[in-house]
Parts: structure tokens; sequence; C-alpha cells
């Protein structure tokens, strides 16, 4: 009875697959009421928001200065007779000159600089609209990071109580005969294997409550208190992949800049054409002339001569025109890599929510299930204490590897929301491993998915390391 109480401390320890097999029914991710605290504070505090509002009033202010007319010109002048001395009052032909000109554009190019001053404004606020999308993105994904590594924190503990007590129950059975002195130096060797791997976690941990706290602009070291875990997430809906592109070509800040060029281009086009009539100059002067000479005064029309259209006003038209193009076909482009990448995300993520299905209806029971069984035949001597241990870690690796599916299918409904056009990761050959769909106990690679260009990558490096236990 003394030998079999470890094993039956061992046995009430076995973590419970109910905390996984039941599907959760709490609120959304995006309804966390910690997250939405950590989304609030990023969008109140985040400088490259700022920079993006200020780029929006700085393009704003283009706009009247565009419909404005050249400044006029004052001209002030002398002429006189001779350089002998000063003749004005003496010489009727001797004066001063006050004269003023004011420069009109031709009708219509005043309004097309207006109209291409206000596109270079929207294009900042599909800027700020990519912002924004990217920094509340950025957010969900470092939330959902800590919570992974907080519940693998959470697991290793479970696996180093589970392990310290198969240390206890090898050595009661070594020095009772029963078992060889390897089971219990593996049992050893593993715990300080453990320590190891808790320290990584543990700078984990603090890396991305780092993370976390830059992004909402607080002191690095603060720390960030949550209150669920991934299993308690509801997993993503997967969404009609028609709605979902339709839903996408409409909000995508790249594809509206991509059309916004388009647009500009056809402007300048309409510019060009208009720059090969004059601009048209109208000049007005008097000049004073003392003595009893009468006052004289001069008015005047002038106008440039686009004689050399041929080599800048219609170069200009062509210019603009191949720019057109170009931009369409840019458009085009990002439109078809857009439902790429929705098409991409939402197979991964049905992959990802079978998976998921298939870690809380049968593959956890079914490895909780082979832990009871190789416990219960050790207890009668059928199989060895490595069959056991193989078992636990077995258990624990399929746990590990249901969190990072979780996690994987967040991310997915991040990159989702963002409307990256990031690829997304996906399971590798034969489903097993893989960024975005790990397979139990398989070493999960860091998710880029949903990730916008200048953003922080974050690693699993914490995934990586409990998939070694």
């Amino acid at each position: 009875m003394i030998a079999r109480l470890p094993l039956l401390l061992l046995l009430a320890a076995t973590p419970a697959r109910a905390d996984f097999t039941q599907v959760p029914g709490g609120p959304t991710l995006l309804d966390d009421p910690v997250l939405r605290g950590l989304v609030k504070e990023a969008m109140e505090k985040r400088p490259e928001l700022a920079q993006a509002r200020a780029q929006i009033v700085a393009e704003q202010e283009r706009v009247p200065q565009s419909r404005a007319l050249p400044d006029p010109t004052l001209s002030l002048g002398i002429q006189n007779d001779g350089f002998g001395s000063i003749q004005i009052g003496k010489m009727e032909t001797s004066w001063i000159s006050i004269m003023a000109s004011q420069t009109f554009p031709w009708a219509g190019k005043r309004g097309l600089r207006s109209e291409l001053a206000g596109l270079g404004t929207r294009e900042a606020e599909a800027d700020l609209r990519r912002v924004l999308l990217s920094a509340a993105a950025e957010v969900e994904r470092a939330y959902v990071d800590l919570l992974l590594v907080r519940d693998q924190l959470a697991l290793l503990a479970r696996l180093e109580s589970l392990w310290a007590q198969s240390e206890g129950l090898a050595r009661v059975r070594y020095e009772a005969g029963e078992t060889a002195q390897s089971d219990l130096l593996r049992a050893q060797l593993q715990r300080n294997r453990l320590r190891q791997q808790r320290w990584a976690l543990q700078a984990e941990e603090s890396r991305r409550i780092a993370v976390l706290n830059r992004l909402r602009g607080h002191p690095l070291t603060e720390p960030i208190a949550t209150t669920r875990t991934l299993a308690d997430l509801p997993d993503p809906v997967l969404p009609d992949p028609e709605q979902a592109a339709t839903a996408a070509e409409a909000e995508s800040p790249e594809l509206k800049k991509a059309l916004l060029a388009g647009e500009q281009a056809g402007r300048r086009v309409e510019l060009a054409n208009n720059e090969r009539w004059p601009d048209v100059t109208v000049s007005a002067g008097v000049m004073p002339r003392w003595g009893g000479f009468e006052t004289m005064w001069l008015a005047g029309v002038a106008f440039n001569l686009p004689i050399w259209g041929a080599y800048k006003q219609s170069r200009a038209v062509a210019e603009n025109r191949a720019r057109g193009e170009a931009a369409r076909d840019g458009a085009e482009a990002i439109r078809q890599l857009l439902r790429q990448r929705i098409h991409e995300r939402l197979a991964t993520l049905g992959a990802l929510l079978e998976a998921n299905h298939l870690y809380r209806s049968g593959l956890l029971v079914q490895s909780d299930a082979t832990v009871s069984s190789t416990l219960a035949q050790y207890q009668v001597g059928r199989v060895t204490f490595a069959s056991v241990l193989e078992a636990l870690a077995g258990y624990l690796s399929d746990v590990n590897g249901f969190y990072d599916s979780v996690a994987a299918a967040q991310r997915i409904a991040i990159a989702e929301r963002e409307i990256s056009l990031d690829a997304p990761g996906g399971p590798a050959a034969g489903g097993m491993g893989g960024s975005a769909m790990p397979g139990a106990g398989a070493t999960p690679a860091s998710s880029s998915s949903g990730r916008s260009a200048g953003q922080p990558q974050s690693t699993d490096s914490a995934g990586a390391s409990m998939s070694r236990m």
C-alpha cells in the first residue's frame, strides 16, 4: 500500500478532460473586457495614429492652397533722361512707375488642382484606416500570445507536479527492488529540464507583456492581469467566402489607395490637356510726373504661348495616361491578391476549426483515456514505468497542441479583420506541424498571418519549448 500511494496521487493529479472538451460559451475575443481596455488605450496613445491624423490635416491644408490665385506682382521703377541728375518734374519723359499684375489660370485649372489635392486627403485617410486596423490587430495578436504563454506556463506547472510524483513513485519502487534505477534517474533528469523550460517561458511572458505595454503607452514592466485562457475563447465563425471578399474589397485601405491613384491620374490627364491653354496676366500701372506734367497710366494683358506643347503638354498627357493604366493594373493586382489571401485564410481557418473540434471531442478524450489505461496496467505490472511517463507526456503535449491550434485560429480571424495582404500560416503536408496547424506535440512556428508591413513579428518560442517536453 505504501508503494502504491504515489501512484494513487498520480492518478488524482491527472488533468480532467472536462476542462478542454466543453465548448466555450463565454464572450468572444473581441468582447473580452481586458482586451477591449488594451485596445482602447492603444488607440488613445499610439504615436502612429497621431502621425496619420496630422498627415490628414496637412493634406487638407493643401486644398485651399491649390485653389488660390497666383500671388500678384508689384513693380516699382523710374525712367529718367540722362545720367547727370534726376529729371523728374523737369523733363516730360522722366517719371516714376508703380505697376501691378495678376495672373489668372485658364478656366478649369484651379478646380482640377483642387480635386487633386482633395484626392491626396483621401489617400491620407486610407493610410489612417490602415494604421487603425493594424494597431488594433497588433494588440489583439499580442494579447493572444500572452494568453498562450500563460497557458503554457500553467501546463508546465502541471507537468512539473506529475514528474515530481513520478519521481517519488520511481524512488519507492526502486527501493523496493521492483524497477531499475534508470526510471528514477530519468525522472530526475526531466525535472531539471523543466526548470530550463520554465525560465524560457517566463522570459517569453515578460517579453509579451512588454509588447502590450509599448502598444498602450505604459511602462514596459507594468503587470497585465488576465482572467481567461485560450480554452475559454469561442472559436471564430467561418464567414461566407464571397461575402468576406466583397466586404474586404470595400474596406481594404491598399485597394482604396490604388483606386485613388488611378483617379488622380485621370485628373492629371485633364489638367495636362488644359495646360495647352494659356494663362492670362492682367497688368496696370501709373506713372506720376511733377512739374506740371500730367500723370500717365498703363494697362495691358499678357499670356504665355504654348509653342512647345508637343514636348511638354502632350508628353504630360501621355505620361499621366500611362500612369493611369499602371494604377488600374495595380488595383486589379491588389484585388486579386486580396481575394487569394481571403481564400487562404478561410481555408486555413476551416481546417483549424475542424482540428479544434477534434481536440475537444476526440483527441484529448482519447489521450486522457490512454493515460488512465496505462496507469491501470502499470498498477498490475503489465507495462513498464516508461510507458506511463510516455502516456503522460503525450497527453500534455496534446494539450499544448490544442492551445497552439486555438491561438492559430484566433490569429487567422484577427488577420481577416485587419484585411491583411500577408500570407497566412498553414498546415504542413499531411496536416502535421506547421505554423497554423500544430499537431499533437508538434513544434509550432511563429504565425505571421495578418501582420502588416512594418509590424514586429511575434515568435512562439515558448510553444516550441513546450512541444519538446
